[in-house]
């Protein structure tokens, strides 16, 4: 198969990643704002989370998570309307929280979001997704129920990718979907000395595509293997901001078409011609900036089509962490990754 369409394939198949969202993790417990639960909440988030949305997935099945959605959307309300009865009794935990929290509170201003406006919607712990084969994909998060509208997600995401192609990211605002998703994706790959990506899908078709090279204005961005960068999304409305390493590096506005390609500069040729090591090095690199070139131009194509028949706009939806493996072996590991619901 053509490895500039199978890339694109893989692309859009890795957006139908809502399908798993239907798994047990469904189950977990809800985190509390910005008070620490007690042992009581706890219970209480247990309860109601995994039996009434686990239910709903085994009774409707996998094609039901709208249905899904909106059980996980009253359980909050459930736990959200406990939380404030019990509030007068959380001195202690108040302090916890605070305690933990402080790493986000102090990274916030990075991304120009107020600290008063809004609560932690979770603390994530260590998280690895480790894919092997072609075509393969995977997700993390242990809060699967909590629905993020307006917010800040951000990790430490440390890659070792076989083929440059395959890459570590986000998705957010998934309806939930199995067959024809609504949802968007950040993901960002070693291609090209650091590429990342923007995708929207408007039912389960590319829709939207924007095209970024972190070392534009991230000089501190690694793609070698090994390496960890920082990234984080900001979505307030229809404004997608995307970081990395603390600098910002792209703009989405989802209301606008995708914009013609801009693509870097593409690897120098070696000074020494006649030094077979930097030649090997060069084509390689070469070959790979080819591969990015072809793909970018080619999913610009496709998106712009299908923009033109529907816009993917979406204000709310399922956040994940991703991995993505076009071939051979992946691992993505994230670490020190929370979801920050603003509250404007």
């Amino acid at each position: 198969m053509d490895r500039n369409r199978h890339i694109t394939k893989l692309i859009v198949r890795l957006l139908l990643l809502a399908m798993l969202l239907a798994a047990p993790a469904l189950a977990c417990n809800a985190p509390g704002g910005q008070e620490a639960p007690d042992l009581t909440q706890q219970a209480l988030e247990k309860s109601v989370a995994g039996t009434q949305t686990a239910q709903a997935v085994e009774e409707e099945g996998n094609n039901e998570l709208p249905t899904v959605r909106a059980q996980a959307t009253q359980t909050s309300q459930v736990i959200q309307a406990t939380q404030t009865a019990m509030a007068g009794d959380r001195d202690v935990n108040q302090l916890a929280t605070a305690t933990v929290a402080a790493p986000v509170l102090a990274e916030l201003p990075t991304y120009n979001v107020d600290t008063t406006q809004g609560q932690v919607g979770w603390l994530h712990p260590p998280a690895k997704i480790e894919l092997d084969g072609k075509n393969q994909f995977g997700y993390a998060n242990d809060f699967m129920q909590v629905i993020a509208k307006d917010f800040v997600l951000a990790a430490d995401v440390t890659w070792d990718t076989q083929y440059g192609s395959s890459g570590c990211g986000f998705m957010f605002r998934s309806d939930g979907d199995k067959n024809k998703p609504n949802q968007y994706m950040v993901l960002a790959t070693r291609l090209g000395n650091g590429h990342v990506i923007f995708s929207a899908t408007a039912e389960g078709e590319l829709a939207n595509v924007h095209d970024y090279y972190p070392r534009t204005d991230d000089r501190s961005f690694s793609a070698e293997n090994g390496s960890t960068n920082r990234i984080a999304v900001v979505g307030r409305g229809n404004i997608i901001e995307i970081y990395t390493n603390g600098v910002k590096i792209g703009e989405v506005d989802t209301t606008q078409p995708p914009p013609l390609p801009v693509l870097p500069k593409p690897p120098a040729i070696p000074t020494n011609r006649n030094d077979p090591a930097e030649m090997n090095k060069y084509q390689k690199l070469l070959s790979e900036y080819q591969d990015m070139v072809s793909q970018v131009n080619t999913n610009y194509g496709i998106a712009l089509n299908n923009y033109k028949k529907t816009q993917a706009v979406y204000d709310e939806g399922f956040v994940a962490m991703l991995g993505v493996s076009e071939s051979g072996h992946t691992v993505c590991q994230f670490d020190n990754a929370w979801l920050w619901l603003i509250e404007e």
